[in-house]
């Protein structure tokens, strides 16, 4: 899942997890970029570099959530192939795990990619997956391109050796049936823009490209027939006193005009983001609309975007 910043990609992403965790479906959740933005949304402590349960979905299921750390990523790394892990130790004390990863940026990414493939491939004593799907808070559509094609990430690094043998198993499940990139825009001509660019991106790159989820629209309160006369003012106070006071209110003026302004901001919104409708479709993905929430965001309101997405983007991953 990603989003140009201020998207709402993370929450997004929870909400997702959630509706594919119903009906007793096993869920991982994963955070890429430090934010701690998963534990907030589901009320939790910071979470660890460990795979935690932060929510039970209807029917059984779990959501489990996992933070992704670069230092110990990048420890689990040196003791899995190198068997290094008491020299890794060391060397994060000394700080060299932040110099490798800042002078070898690709570096980083095909730690955290490599993470979130293992956890995609990892089978239980039974033989099958640990986990039903994998869903990532990935960065932003900025930079997704760059972070999940790690294979030319990894061209500076090493030709051959374990760092190359670990980018390409990431890029055979990445861009394989298993994986889709689902972007989450909002009704804003730049959100729109950066979906758009994004899409090139990945798709040049043989990136596989899922639905648009378009987050925080404003669902018409009124008539869709007479949204536009009344965003272009084509309502006053004057039009809603006789209604109030047919209707048992006690209405004046003041609160006729104040009703009629809201009327009127709420329209032009409507229909500013109507216009932007056609440029998503255009884009030639399957969209799913969230709408705009009222107050902040928590479990409950988690459950109600679940809900909306289920049957949508669900039946895609299922696909």
């Amino acid at each position: 899942m990603t989003g140009k910043g201020g998207t709402g990609k993370t929450t997004v992403a929870a909400a997702l997890a959630l509706a594919l965790a119903a009906d007793g479906g096993r869920v991982l959740l994963v955070e890429t970029e430090g934010r701690q933005g998963i534990a907030q949304l589901f009320d939790t402590a910071p979470l660890p570099y460990d795979e935690r349960r932060v929510a039970v979905a209807r029917g059984g299921g779990e959501v489990k959530a996992l933070a992704i750390d670069v230092e110990a990523a990048f420890l689990e790394y040196l003791d899995m192939f190198y068997n290094l892990k008491r020299a890794g130790r060391a060397l994060r004390k000394m700080g060299a795990v932040d110099f490798a990863t800042a002078i070898a940026p690709g570096l980083r990414d095909v730690l955290l990619t490599g993470k979130i493939k293992e956890a995609v491939t990892r089978r239980g004593k039974d033989g099958r997956p640990v986990y039903d799907a994998v869903v990532v808070d990935a960065p932003p559509t900025g930079r997704i391109t760059r972070f999940l094609n790690v294979t030319n990430e990894v061209a500076g690094l090493a030709r051959s050796g374990p760092i190359k043998t670990q980018s390409d198993g990431v890029m055979a499940v990445f861009r394989s049936p298993q994986t889709a990139v689902h972007l989450v825009t909002l009704l804003e001509d730049m959100p729109v823009q950066e979906t758009a660019d994004a899409i090139g991106e990945l798709t040049a790159a043989k990136l596989p490209v899922g639905s648009v989820v378009v987050n925080m629209a404003a669902e018409p309160l009124l008539p869709e027939e007479d949204l536009g006369k009344v965003a272009a003012g084509g309502l006053t106070g004057a039009d809603l006193l006789p209604a109030l006071t047919a209707a048992g209110l006690r209405g004046d003026a003041v609160v006729a005009d104040g009703l009629a302004a809201e009327a009127v901001e709420h329209a032009q919104r409507w229909v500013a983001q109507d216009a932007l409708r056609g440029d998503v479709e255009a884009l030639g993905r399957p969209v799913v609309e969230l709408p705009l929430q009222v107050g902040p965001i928590d479990l409950g309101t988690l459950y109600e975007l679940a809900d909306r997405l289920g049957g949508h983007l669900t039946d895609e991953v299922a696909a």
